[in-house]
């Protein structure tokens, strides 16, 4: 199981890092029934970083990663992600705490990937 949790963490990485032009520092996933629960950290770039210094850039931030993840797992699963997991996505839910530099997504599929 550590194997698949190793290429699942290594798809959400290159994902980010392919949008956003640096991916999460590291990675922390746990499968829990129908689920994949990934805490991300260290995702920001250094001009993210400037940016959220103030409220209205924090907010900015905020609702740029969030929106932008939610608009790519909409349009498409990652390539690999549901033949590696045996189950199709069905759902993503994701925010991001930008003072704190971390990231929750929680992947909900359609079967149980613990099995």
């Amino acid at each position: 199981m550590s194997k698949v949790v190793h290429e699942f963490n290594d798809i959400i990485r290159k994902l980010r890092k392919d949008l956003f032009g640096k991916g999460p520092e590291k990675i922390h996933t746990v499968f829990v029934e129908n689920m994949a629960v990934s805490t991300l950290y260290g995702n920001l770039t250094p001009t993210e970083q400037f940016i959220s210094r103030s409220v209205e850039g924090k907010d900015m931030v905020h609702a740029a990663r969030t929106r932008m993840i939610q608009d790519v797992y909409a349009e498409s699963t990652p390539d690999g992600m549901e033949e590696l997991i045996g189950a199709k996505l069905i759902h993503l839910f994701t925010d991001i705490k930008v003072e704190e530099n971390m990231a929750i997504s929680v992947f909900v599929f359609d079967k149980n990937i613990t099995e």
